[in-house]
């Protein structure tokens, strides 16, 4: 079963739905299951959940079931801007605001215009800036900076949060009253290590997603360890494992070496010498550091399909010095690019929603 929203895509005679939240786990189903409701509604939207778990496509599946789903759907990741850039991000400037203000620019809430604004990370806004969204929630209406005229607000606002709840409530940092404009409705997703049934599916569609038309198998040991991990980057982590693996493997089979899930470097000199012959605590700091340095970089590449760009901005460093990181370790972004692979069997028919191939887990 793909809990894609077909049922809800059908039921709104919206045939072009999305097709990436798929799982049957309970705790998943039980979230989806409002998402109907929720969408038909202007109300606020709170979605919760550990980084990669999948917010951000939640949030465009409720945009695309509601009657806003022909105009703009706009994302924000609240984290990335200091308090006098997301003010300006958000809502636009006049000519003259500031000293670099040559011309007149649109914020983002005007870009999204009768549609949706997704503001992930929420949580990390600062009192400021807080008090700024109240406003917008509270009034519907707003003023670009160094404008005395207000502007009309016509969007409908979803946000999301990695941290839970009563998290948000608890720590003080988060006004209360955000809070509960923010969360009309909650929806909450859960990691990936609570729906581990869900992962011989979602691994058949990122093959496919990532694949298309290439019949590419799994070892039984590789099967088990995507099983037995935890996944602490949830969905995306596994995405970005099965990208690399497809870039790795040596034949149309997947082994457990394809996966780079192994034992960080200090693990396995324990597990091989003891811990009588472990080496100095220097060097094995340094090979630590390597090791997550090379293995960050290979998630990150594989996230941004190695566009150095958008991964130096994720990664909040400077382009040159991730380019140097990269070259450190030896990792050429173009191999992380979409690969160009022949058809070796029939491909998905148009509009199917339906796998072709299942990897069996047993």
């Amino acid at each position: 079963m793909e809990v894609s929203l077909e049922s809800v895509a059908a039921g709104n005679g919206d045939s072009d739905a999305p097709v990436d939240l798929i799982g049957e786990a309970p705790l998943f189903k039980r979230a989806m299951e409002q998402i109907p409701q929720i969408a038909r509604s202007e109300a606020s939207v709170l979605i919760t959940g550990e980084t990669g778990t999948g917010k951000e496509l939640v949030a465009r599946v409720l945009h695309q079931l509601s009657p806003r789903a022909r105009r703009p759907f706009v994302a924000l990741n609240c984290g990335s801007f200091c308090d006098s850039l997301l003010e300006d991000e958000l809502f636009g400037h006049e000519r003259g605001a500031f000293t670099s203000a040559t011309a007149r620019r649109d914020g983002l809430i005007a870009h999204a215009e009768c549609g949706t604004l997704f503001l992930d990370e929420v949580d990390s806004l600062s009192t400021k800036a807080q008090i700024d969204l109240l406003r917008v929630l509270q009034n519907k209406r707003y003023r670009s900076l160094g404008s005395s005229v207000e502007r009309k607000a016509n969007v409908r606002i979803l946000a999301a949060s990695n941290a839970p709840v009563p998290q948000l409530l608890k720590s003080g940092m988060f006004r209360s009253d955000l809070f509960h404009r923010l969360c009309v409705f909650h929806v909450e997703l859960p990691p990936l290590r609570h729906r581990k049934q869900d992962i011989a599916m979602l691994v058949a569609h990122f093959l496919h997603k990532h694949a298309p038309g290439v019949l590419i198998r799994l070892s039984e040991g590789a099967q088990a360890q995507l099983v037995s991990r935890d996944w602490p980057g949830n969905v995306r982590e596994l995405e970005n494992v099965i990208l690399r693996a497809i870039h790795l493997k040596k034949t149309d089979t997947i082994e457990v070496s394809d996966l780079g899930l192994h034992l960080s470097s200090f693990q396995v000199e324990v597990a091989e010498q003891g811990q009588s012959e472990i080496r100095s605590f220097q060097d094995m700091k340094q090979e630590t550091i390597a090791s997550f340095e090379k293995e960050y970089l290979t998630r990150l590449m594989a996230e941004f399909k190695g566009n150095v760009s958008r991964a130096a901005v994720a990664a909040r460093k400077e382009r040159r010095e991730l380019g140097k990181l990269l070259r450190k370790y030896h990792l050429d972004p173009k191999s992380f690019c979409a690969p160009k692979i022949q058809e070796t069997f029939r491909p998905l028919q148009s509009g199917s929603r339906r796998l072709t191939r299942l990897p069996e887990f047993k």
